[in-house]
């Protein structure tokens, strides 16, 4: 492999981690937990590791011998930065504990399970990828693990390799299948350990236990220089508005950490969005009033960040959303009709309240919502340039003020949208100690026999030698819901707290941002250097723990 310099210089850097990893540890169990939400209906489908304790792991004087065990490791899902340390705090941590135990890898994710496509993975090939961004290692996949003939398909190998263990790195879905398969293999007394890990650049796998997923401070620190760099050019220039759309479709706390960081015009928060009933034209008349108060001190230009899956938390939009679903999906005859005439048939059909909504929107989009369906018939959401819609309803908007002569001045956009720049970036600091600590506490809970745990790494806005690391039973964070039509049993997704501090502290000043361009540009990620410039933790956790 053809190394970069920074790669060099990485490839010897230690993450730091808990001093209570370092040495010899004890598991020290908490309270008995029980699920966030329907406690009945989950401990039913849970019988086996429903209501475990939580762990904490200290330091001992007392030395224990473990037996060798062979580990399987699976990336599963989007990539994020840092996956990489989870495997080699994995590896590390198991080969500690006994020298002669092995890890192997599943290629491409799930599917690499259920079709016994592997790889050992070495200490040459762990040592190739320290400290380095991306998934290639063994590559990722989203393959779900549902079904029992998935299980004893992948059981089959697992037994092959004499696998005690299997260690699944994810998000919120990876690690609801993780919590499915735990069960049923201890219901059968497979004799192999399933452990969790929190991933997710979306930062929406989060609860009171697990503080922060992982590769989400790499993500938000490479938008935000990105950002950075755009507001300096806006700065510069004074002629653009630039609408920015990021990652992070079920929840907006990619775009609201990257507003504290860089201190934009605007940012689009989903869930205000949501919980205020705003319309589409409640926004776009929002961004087109700050435009024209910009304009009449002069300034022309500005930022707008933009959360990926805000249309789907306007609940009008919703709604016309729903109908065109239903629609498409139960009438034949659409697909038989001129793509010029489309628009207009479809704008014949629904309710008036939805047509109005459809008939109001940029042919693009209108088109992208018609005609772009996921396999399931229903309309893919991320594919909507949403950036492009609302500069375009709001040039539309300033248009029709300045012949009422309520605007003055230029309106001139951009578009951007920043999503996979992000998810292979090369894991700051923060991401490289967090995840090493996350695998090395993998390793521990696989050490100390339990099974339907997810790895946890907390008070994490200290250094990380007082970090504390532990697991938490993955039934505590379930709740049942509706999943293509029946109820199911997930992990219960972290949306923006509209109560919270990181919130709270960008509604104090987003009214001053507007109007006087306190950009901040935080420039690239800082890998050497002094600690409260490379390892310091993102602002949302920062501000949630009171630092």
């Amino acid at each position: 492999m053809t190394k970069s310099a920074l790669q060099i210089a990485r490839a010897s850097y230690q993450p730091k981690m808990p001093k209570s990893l370092k040495g010899f540890t004890k598991a020290v169990e908490g309270e008995k937990t029980q699920s966030v939400a329907n406690q009945k209906e989950i401990k039913e489908l849970f019988p086996n590791t429903y209501g475990m304790p939580t762990i904490r792991f200290e330091e001992t004087n007392e030395k224990v011998e473990y037996p060798a065990t062979n580990v399987g490791v699976i990336l599963s899902g989007g990539q994020a930065p840092g996956g990489h340390n989870v495997i080699s705090g994995l590896f590390d941590g198991i080969k500690s504990l006994n020298p002669a135990s092995r890890l192997y890898g599943f290629i491409l994710g799930p599917g690499g399970l259920v079709d016994h496509n592997y790889k050992e993975l070495t200490a040459d090939i762990i040592d190739e990828y320290r400290n380095t961004g991306g998934f290639d290692i063994i590559g990722s996949g989203r393959t779900k693990l549902e079904k029992k003939e998935q299980f004893d398909k992948g059981l089959e190998i697992l037994k092959e390799l004499n696998i005690k263990a299997l260690v699944i790195i994810g998000g919120d879905d990876s690690n609801t299948n993780a919590c499915v398969l735990a069960e049923y293999y201890s219901s059968i007394n497979a004799g192999v350990q399933v452990i969790g890990c929190p991933k997710t650049i979306d930062g929406d796998l989060k609860n009171t236990m697990i503080e922060t997923s992982f590769g989400f401070d790499t993500a938000c620190k490479v938008y935000s220089e990105v950002i950075g760099n755009i507001q300096r050019d806006c700065n510069s220039a004074r002629k653009y508005w630039h609408f920015i759309k990021l990652m992070g479709r079920s929840a907006s706390h990619i775009a609201l950490e990257c507003a504290l960081q860089v201190q934009p015009n605007i940012c689009i928060v989903s869930e205000e969005v949501e919980a205020k009933n705003y319309s589409l034209d409640d926004i776009v008349t929002q961004i087109a009033e700050i435009v024209a108060k910009r304009a009449a001190n002069g300034d022309n230009f500005g930022t707008v960040l933009i959360p990926e899956g805000l249309i789907e938390f306007i609940p009008a939009m919703k709604k016309l959303i729903a109908e065109l679903n239903d629609f498409l999906a139960d009438n034949k005859e659409f697909a038989m009709i001129k793509k010029s005439q489309q628009r207009e048939y479809i704008i014949s059909k629904l309710s008036p309240e939805n047509s109005a909504i459809y008939a109001s929107l940029p042919e693009g989009v209108a088109r992208q919502l018609s005609l772009d369906r996921d396999p399931h018939g229903n309309v893919q959401v991320s594919l909507i340039e949403t950036e492009k819609l609302l500069s375009e309803m709001v040039g539309r908007k300033l248009a029709e003020w300045k012949e009422q002569g309520k605007y003055v001045g230029k309106f001139s956009a951009l578009h951007h949208f920043f999503g996979y720049e992000g998810r292979c970036a090369t894991p700051s600091n923060f991401d490289a100690d967090y995840c090493y600590s996350l695998g090395v506490t993998a390793s521990r809970l696989i050490a100390n026999g339990k099974t339907g745990y997810m790895a946890l790494v907390q008070n994490t806005t200290a250094t990380a030698d007082n970090w504390i690391a532990g697991g938490v039973p993955i039934t505590m964070m379930m709740n049942m819901e509706k999943r293509s039509g029946e109820m199911k049993p997930v992990i219960q997704k972290a949306l923006v707290d509209l109560n919270g501090k990181p919130f709270q502290t960008f509604a104090a000043n987003r009214d001053n941002w507007a109007m006087n361009t306190e950009y901040v540009y935080p420039g690239p990620i800082q890998y050497f250097g002094p600690t409260e410039v490379c390892d310091q933790p993102t602002k949302t956790l920062q501000l949630e723990h009171c630092k």
